[in-house]
């Protein structure tokens, strides 16, 4: 199995890439090379994307929520304790 981490570093650091680059293949973009900084705050963005989607319907379907304190107060449960 080839490992592809040591060269794309080594490309990294020499092309020292500051913004995605575009990789592509009979003249049609395929692929990107990003920093993983960037892929993480992708990742976050489309997280963050399906978070609102969720809430939008929850607020349509007229969801309705109390505060955590009150659900504690509801659902109390004793612990035994350790003597």
């Amino acid at each position: 199995m080839l490992d592809w981490a040591e060269p794309l570093g080594y490309i990294w650091s020499t092309l020292k890439i500051k913004e995605p680059e575009m990789i592509y293949k009979s003249g049609k973009p395929t692929a990107v090379i990003l920093s993983l900084a960037d892929y993480e705050e992708l990742l976050e963005r489309v997280e963050d994307a399906a978070d609102l989607k969720w809430l939008r319907k929850a607020r349509l379907q007229g969801v309705s929520y109390r505060p955590f304190a009150d659900y504690l107060k509801e659902n109390k449960r004793r612990v035994p304790s350790r003597h």
